[in-house]
Formats: C-alpha cells, structure tokens, sequence
C-alpha cells in the first residue's frame, strides 16, 4: 500500500483529502504546515506527497524546491486555491520547480484520486 502525506493549513482540506485517498486505499498521513510536512518527510519519507502552495511556516514552494533537490524522485502534487494572487502563478510556478502534477482547488475527486493512482503507478 502505497503512503501519501498531505500538508495544507485548512483543515477541512486535509481531512477531505485524507479519507478520499484512504477510500481509494492508501496509508494518509497529514500535516498543518511545511515545517511540520518536512519533519515527517524526513523521519518516514512517504510515496507521494500532496502540498498546498500558501501555507505558514514553510510555503509549499519552498517545500518543493527543497525537497526536488534532496530527494529527486520522491512523487510530488501541488494544490492550490490562489491566496494573495492568482492560483495560475502558483501552480506555474510550482510545476517549475518540480512538482509532478498540480490541481486548483476545489479538487474533482475522481480525477484527482485517479491522477494520484496514475502517478503512484509511473516508475520513475
């Protein structure tokens, strides 16, 4: 079973991302903030891992940049619903530095859980 980790600062986010993907079979963790996203990265790297972009602590480009140049291969989706600009920019922006896929919010669920599957199924 494959393990995702999803950090988003809204709470009603994270719980709907994680019982979507637990519905579709996938061990979820979850944290509320880039910091506290990287700490549990490190400790139990996951499979994939789903970030918003606007965040405190630690914004979820600087998470992707990080983690692009510390673990390559890890599976990496941006969300984002906009926040002070456009989400456009920020999902740009995020693909740029190397996230896999990226989505606007509100997510579409099914095409968001088969993307995930899809994407967990490519060999890198």
């Amino acid at each position: 079973m494959a393990k995702i980790l999803i950090i988003d600062d809204d709470p009603s986010i994270l719980t709907m991302l994680k019982r979507m993907l637990e519905k579709a079979g996938y061990e979820v963790d979850i944290a509320s903030n880039g910091s506290e996203g990287l700490k549990k990265i490190e400790c139990c790297p996951p499979d994939l891992l789903v970030t918003d972009i606007v965040m405190p602590e630690k914004e979820g480009l600087e998470l992707i940049f990080y983690l692009r140049g510390k673990n390559p291969g890890l599976k990496i989706v941006a969300i984002s619903g906009g926040g002070r600009f456009n989400y456009e920019g920020y999902l740009t922006s995020a693909k740029l530095l190397g996230a896999d896929l990226i989505f606007q919010k509100p997510l579409v669920h099914k095409e968001f859980v088969q993307a995930i599957s899809d994407l967990i199924n490519t060999k890198i």
